[in-house]
């Protein structure tokens, strides 16, 4: 059975709440040093061109972030079926990510400030055939859960079921772990393929 989720709206407001916490920090740089260069003029009455540059930087990164942010959140969506998780998102490029439960090492909820002020709550997936040069250390996110709870416990009883022995989570058999038990695979899988070609 599948599941559709959509991250609520909350997460739009969340990117919004972003936005103008950028914002407050660059007028308020722009104080500090409009400040420190009045002070090292001697003339309080320097231009503040600082000002302007600061709230100019501050409408354009409102005015182009907040449609974006909007975009962004009503083109993703997650789909939770039987053997994986299903993520799509992207404004112009639409990209559908696959990440097979399988594969899965490791689910964490990760509530940020805003996540908690909001009521919402993210899932970071990882799993074990992750690219090393990833910049993140997860393979998905799904983002903007209401019910991140829930679908937390939903997505570790099926691995619960995919993995009955290792859980690939945490509560394996002593001194192995899920990528141990997946190399060990691969290796009986080679074997088996060198005893096969008479090699």
């Amino acid at each position: 059975m599948e599941e559709i989720i959509r991250p609520h709206q909350k997460l739009i407001a969340k990117y919004l709440w972003i936005l103008i916490t950028i914002s407050i920090s660059i007028l308020i740089t722009a104080a500090i040093i409009h400040f420190i260069i009045a002070v090292a003029e001697g003339d309080m009455r320097v231009p503040p061109y600082l000002w302007m540059v600061g709230l100019i930087i501050c409408v354009l990164l409102l005015g182009i972030g907040y449609p974006i942010s909007i975009l962004w959140v009503k083109n993703l969506s997650y789909i939770i079926r039987e053997d994986r998780v299903s993520i799509y998102k992207g404004i112009l490029t639409k990209t559908q990510q696959n990440i097979p439960f399988r594969a899965v090492t490791d689910f964490a909820l990760q509530r940020t400030l805003y996540d908690r002020f909001l009521e919402i709550g993210s899932i970071q997936i990882q799993t074990a055939g992750q690219k090393m040069n990833s910049t993140s250390s997860y393979e998905g996110v799904l983002s903007g859960l209401v019910e991140y709870e829930k679908y937390h416990n939903q997505m570790r009883e099926k691995i619960k079921v995919l993995h009955p022995i290792s859980e690939a989570l945490g509560t394996n058999e002593p001194g192995t772990s899920g990528v141990d038990n997946i190399f060990k695979d691969i290796l009986n899988e080679l074997k088996a393929i060198r005893k096969n070609t008479g090699k």
